[in-house]
């Protein structure tokens, strides 16, 4: 594969809500329509979709759709936001790049009020249920909680930066109007929101959001002719560590060790650039201690600086290089890694209003998905 070769030409989600009445199918297809929309085509021009293993099928999505055929499809095996951001998008340019279809769809959608939550399958793994839930060792949030601990026994981590992380999404949540949450968030308003694993707090968890998003690949030479400035893929990389989901937070010798600076290190080599010419990134951020690891294996600080960093601002509106600038996924809704991809895709384009980074050209994108992890550099072009 080869950097910028496709573009993304229609993204789309729907509001960012707490808890939806609708399906997910209708959440999944109403992103669909408006992607569709956004990109000037109409239902009959998709020919290629990539859905995900935990949402509906091709069938389900084509025939909700009234797509009359699609010669290709493909199924994205990777969890969390590694499928979206980055798997998704190799698939969709393999087949453009073998003709096997010309826009291909790729829609996501989500729904953290289903039974069990959005982690409910952790439950029916045979290691967890054995070893880890009957001393009350379970969830997303005390395997991350570790992972503060064992950062800040290393390198150090104060509260205060801890909760810069925070304090910066919300910062850039307060200027986007469809943000989940875009109540104010300084130091004191940190240290009241509720305990959840020490050390982190409700603010420094991901919310729960029920909402579909969707995007289109095409080939750059059909972007050209098509509404928006093109934005394109200028690097994908994606890399994987032996771990299965069942040990890959709470097991593996090295809980730190996300398998990010490989996929970084991919993504820069295929787009020909390095972490110093971003002029922002949108990061995966499930929890604020992942956002902050990612940041340093990004390239943006070097190891054990991600909690200086922030408390120094470089990721805040006007910084060095601002960070989930519609308020990421603690703060401008949990649809896993695909509305990271959207919002790179706005700014891009030049069409993010008040929360606009001035003259961006070149965005990383991340993914994570436990024991997967993906890079995105889109690039304005």
């Amino acid at each position: 594969m080869q950097g910028s070769k496709v573009a993304i030409t229609g993204v789309a989600e729907t509001p960012m809500v707490r808890s939806s009445p609708h399906s997910l199918l209708k959440l999944e297809t109403d992103a669909c329509f408006a992607a569709i929309t956004d990109a000037g085509l109409k239902v009959r021009d998709i020919d290629g979709i990539v859905c995900n293993r935990n949402t509906h099928s091709a069938d389900e999505i084509g025939f909700a759709l009234g797509l009359e055929r699609r010669p290709f499809t493909a199924v994205t095996d990777t969890v969390g936001g590694t499928a979206p951001a980055g798997q998704a998008l190799v698939l969709a340019q393999l087949a453009i790049e073998a003709g096997l279809a010309r826009h291909v769809l790729v829609p996501y959608a989500f729904q953290a009020t289903r039974p069990g939550g959005p982690y409910g399958f952790h439950s029916r793994e045979p290691l967890k249920a054995d070893l880890e839930m009957p001393v009350g060792y379970f969830g997303q949030a005390s395997y991350f909680a570790m992972m503060a601990n064992r950062y800040a026994h290393e390198h150090g981590l104060t509260e205060e930066e801890l909760a810069a992380v925070s304090i910066t999404y919300r910062r850039w949540a307060m200027l986007n109007p469809a943000a989940q949450k875009r109540e104010p968030l300084d130091l004191d308003a940190y240290r009241k929101s509720p305990m959840i694993s020490t050390p982190l707090r409700v603010a420094d968890c991901c919310l729960m959001t029920d909402a579909g998003a969707a995007y289109i690949v095409s080939a750059v030479d059909r972007a050209r002719d098509m509404p928006h400035p093109v934005v394109t893929v200028a690097g994908v990389g994606m890399d994987t560590n032996r771990w299965p989901q069942s040990v890959v937070f709470t097991q593996k010798p090295d809980i730190l060790d996300y398998p990010a600076r490989q996929s970084a290190a991919d993504a820069y080599a295929m787009a020909g650039v390095g972490a110093k010419d971003l002029d922002l990134a949108q990061i995966y951020d499930g929890f604020s201690i992942s956002a902050l690891l990612q940041t340093e294996m990004l390239g943006l600080c070097e190891t054990g600086e991600g909690g200086r960093f922030y408390l120094d601002g470089h990721g805040l509106p006007g910084g060095r290089v601002p960070i989930n600038t519609s308020g990421g996924h603690l703060a401008g809704g949990y649809l896993p890694g695909i509305t990271l991809l959207v919002e790179g895709v706005r700014q891009l384009r030049g069409h993010r209003g008040e929360g606009q980074v001035k003259d961006a050209r070149l965005c990383a994108v991340t993914g994570l998905g436990g024991n997967s992890h993906s890079t995105t550099i889109l690039a304005r072009g």
